[in-house]
C-alpha cells in the first residue's frame, strides 16, 4: 500500500519561513516525477515546484527565489522549504509521486494547512 504523508504546515506570519515534509510509505520517489502543490481558498490548485524523473527541477514563478525543492539521498522523503512567506501563499499544500513503469496513476498525500498572516 502506497501513502504520502505531508507535514509541517502551519500558522506563520509574513516573512516568515516553514519547512514542509512528505514521507513515502509503500514504494520510494525514485524514478517518478514528484513536486508539490497548493490550493489556495476559492482557487484551483496549482503546482509549486517539481523534479522530473531526471531530475530536473522546475517552479512556480510565484514561489522561485523563495521556495526549494529537495529529497532525501534514500528518496523517501521529499522536502519544501518555504521563505519570504506572504499571505498569498496561504493554501493547503499537497505532495504528489507520479507513475512508475506499467502504473496509470499518480499518488497524493492529504495535504497539509499553511497560513500565512499580515
Amino acid at each position: 500500500q502506497v501513502d504520502l504523508v505531508e507535514s509541517g504546515g502551519g500558522l506563520v506570519q509574513a516573512g516568515g519561513s516553514l519547512r514542509l515534509s512528505c514521507r513515502c510509505s509503500g514504494t520510494t520517489f525514485s524514478r517518478r516525477d514528484i513536486g508539490w502543490y497548493r490550493e489556495a481558498p476559492g482557487k484551483q490548485r496549482e503546482v509549486v515546484a517539481t523534479i522530473s524523473s531526471g531530475g530536473y527541477i522546475a517552479y512556480a514563478d510565484s514561489v522561485k527565489g523563495r521556495f526549494t525543492i529537495s529529497l532525501d539521498n534514500a528518496k523517501i522523503t521529499m522536502f519544501l522549504q518555504m521563505n519570504s512567506l506572504n499571505p498569498e501563499d496561504t493554501a493547503v499544500y499537497y505532495c504528489s509521486a507520479g507513475p512508475r513503469g506499467d502504473q496509470r496513476t499518480a499518488y497524493w498525500g492529504q495535504g497539509t494547512p499553511v497560513t500565512v498572516s499580515s
